[in-house]
């Protein structure tokens, strides 16, 4: 079955401390993802499984950055999946991938506001008002650097009230009312339903998010687990979770 390693590591979201060596000949495998694939990677996780009786998959979810950073310290990891191209090359650059990273999914960054927009937010501009508390990831987690280049496309100066681990506490924030808005993925806002709601960035302010996804050890069923999110059920999963196809 998929399992969760939830050890939390200073502010991010979940992260592995699974202390178990991968086995290239085992059927289990460790799965490192960005934290906006939670749900879609749970679900895959789960139709994964229906098709490799006896598998056995463990989940961890942070910031890209976190993790690449993991993976090259040599944590026990089979597959990673990034939310960017920068975190997966320095994966790649360190020589611990065991393949050529394969493009997945792609995503589009969205404002998330408070249910119903009370506040009536309308584009990028708006978050600059004096009265709002608006949010975003870190600089160095993609989403932040996402949230960046849209106000640059925008040409606007943003000073966020704080940055953030990742980009599920950036929705985190806003469910709870400690901020108004805040820059996260497309999926993000699907995900969390009648929590929020969402305001879309126009395309030509907007920015592709680009998902590779690699094999860091040999391990066959890390290997069979890319090979389903790359292929048609896997997409099929991705896409009804709000991800553009590769």
């Amino acid at each position: 079955m998929a399992r969760f390693v939830p050890t939390v590591l200073a502010g991010s979201l979940l992260v592995v401390a699974c202390g178990r060596a991968t086995d290239p000949s085992a059927h289990s495998a460790t799965v490192f993802a960005a934290a906006s694939l939670t749900d879609a990677f749970t679900e895959l996780g789960d139709a994964f499984l229906v098709e490799q009786p006896g598998a056995d998959l463990t989940f961890s979810f942070a910031s890209s950055a976190d993790l690449a950073r993991q993976v090259v310290e040599g944590a026990p990891v089979d597959v990673f999946a990034s939310a960017d191209l920068t975190n997966m090359a320095k994966v790649v650059d360190a020589g611990s991938a065991s393949s050529d990273p394969r493009s997945f999914a792609t995503n589009r960054a969205e404002i998330v506001v408070a249910p119903g927009n009370p506040l009536d937010i309308t584009g990028v501009d708006d978050l600059t008002r004096d009265d709002l508390v608006v949010v975003v990831c870190a600089p160095e987690v993609p989403c932040g650097t996402y949230a960046s280049e849209v106000f640059d496309n925008a040409g606007v100066e943003f000073t966020p009230a704080s940055y953030e681990a990742n980009v599920k506490a950036v929705v985190t924030k806003v469910t709870l009312g400690e901020a108004d808005a805040g820059i996260v993925y497309a999926t993000d806002v699907l995900a969390a339903g009648n929590a929020v709601s969402g305001v879309e960035i126009p395309s030509d302010v907007n920015v592709v998010a680009e998902y590779p996804i690699v094999a860091v050890s040999d391990n066959d069923i890390a290997q069979a687990f890319i090979d389903f999110v790359t292929g048609a059920a896997g997409q099929r999963i991705l896409a009804a979770n709000g991800f553009g196809a590769p």
